[in-house]
């Protein structure tokens, strides 16, 4: 009787485990990742391994999301298409999120300060760009060259960033990851197709703490002359650009819905 009482137990431990959901596993897995890790703390090697071989596992069906919710379909005439995002989880350690891009929206470069983040592409097929700064980058205020149609106009403060991705990306793909200082920590999203992108972000964005987001407009490395941004041989100039910081872009416009997959129950 002992023993079938033991295996009985183990059994059952068998099927609660079963229940937990891929979502819920995620949360679990950030909450242990990010436990010690603050702003500029990138987790430790193991850590991103844990949490990248979830995502890398997830699907459309373990968020509950499609290609034919109406969150997909295009409305606007001009200007950005909106863009919905779905929260499922926040805490001042880490948050989660779905980004819901119908064809041709569009998340213009923007920046993730001091931040950690993986995205895993549900489905659809995305155009990712991505830069990454020179150094730690004092802006330099500059004029364009006396070639560019633009001699006239006033200085602006700009940074060099070097390009690290500019690839298409196309579902079932691994997670991509950035960081702090590397990886691409400024990168803009386009759809090609409608496009869900499962977001983790570590820590979140946090205006009074000084992590929110910059949209940047970028420039050709040969638009400005700077004596102390020269390039080495065989470097092409088409991997850099000058970025200036600039307003959120007219127009952009993401909305917030509510999440009604698989549920989070946050401990």
């Amino acid at each position: 009787m002992g023993m079938e009482k033991v295996s009985g137990e183990r059994k059952k431990r068998r099927m609660r485990q079963k229940k937990i959901t891929a979502v819920q596993k995620l949360y679990d897995t950030c909450k242990e990742v990010f436990a010690n890790c603050g702003p500029g703390v990138v987790p430790s090697d193991e850590g991103i391994e844990r949490l990248k071989d979830i995502l890398n596992g997830m699907t459309q069906l373990d968020v509950g999301v499609r290609p034919n919710m109406p969150y997909f379909r295009i409305r606007e005439t001009g200007g950005f298409p909106k863009i919905t995002y779905l929260h499922l989880s926040e805490c001042d350690k880490f948050s989660i999120g779905i980004f819901l891009l119908p064809p041709f929206g569009v998340l213009p470069l923007h920046n993730h300060p001091q931040m950690t983040v993986f995205s895993k592409l549900l489905f659809g097929t995305m155009h990712i760009k991505a830069y990454d700064w020179v150094d730690d980058g004092a802006l330099i205020s500059s004029a364009p060259k006396a070639d560019s149609s633009e001699a006239e106009v006033k200085p602006v403060s700009v940074r060099l960033a070097k390009l690290k991705v500019d690839s298409d990306f196309t579902a079932p793909c691994n997670t991509s990851i950035l960081y702090p200082t590397d990886g691409g920590n400024m990168h803009c999203f386009t759809a090609l197709t409608s496009c869900a992108v499962l977001d983790v972000l570590g820590p979140p964005y946090n205006d009074p703490e000084g992590r929110h987001c910059q949209y940047y407009q970028t420039y050709p490395f040969a638009h400005f002359s700077a004596d102390d941004k020269k390039l080495d041989d065989g470097e092409k100039s088409e991997d850099y650009a000058w970025l200036e910081e600039i307003e959120k872009p007219k127009g952009l416009a993401v909305i917030g819905a509510i999440y009604n997959g698989p549920k989070i129950v946050e401990k």
